[in-house]
């Protein structure tokens, strides 16, 4: 029987079973990305969630919200209230993911128009006729 140490040496996203190819799926997701670097701000309610990621559907960020909490990487806090107060703050294995997540959002906002420069070049080259 392989040790948890051995087994994740052994882990090898490039494999199609691999589970670090399906955490790879689930940090790639958009959503995840602009929850992580919304939620690195502090720990806000799903209002406010709602608020920020302007287009994410109701159903989008609650299955969103829920496949963060399921992976560790947030957590839900209920302060009984009246009306209850549900807020998300991060935990300390998603914060280790913000500095990441704040580098690529970085990069696409700054490289946006060259790969939009980029699009077009190619459309203009691979255009029919």
């Amino acid at each position: 029987m392989r040790t948890r140490d051995e087994a994740r040496a052994a882990y090898d996203a490039y494999l199609a079973g691999c589970p670090a190819r399906q955490l790879l799926d689930r940090i790639s997701d958009k959503w995840v990305s602009l929850l992580v670097n919304a939620l690195a701000e502090g720990p806000q309610r799903y209002s406010d969630l709602s608020r920020t990621l302007v287009s994410v559907s109701q159903k989008m960020l609650t299955q969103t919200l829920r496949n963060l909490e399921r992976d560790g990487l947030l957590t839900r806090t209920i302060t009984p209230s009246v009306p209850v107060r549900v807020d998300y703050p991060l935990t300390p294995l998603g914060e280790s993911l913000v500095p990441l997540m704040r580098e690529i959002k970085a990069w696409a906002e700054e490289h946006m128009d060259a790969v939009t420069t980029a699009r077009a070049a190619y459309d203009t080259a691979t255009a029919p006729g």
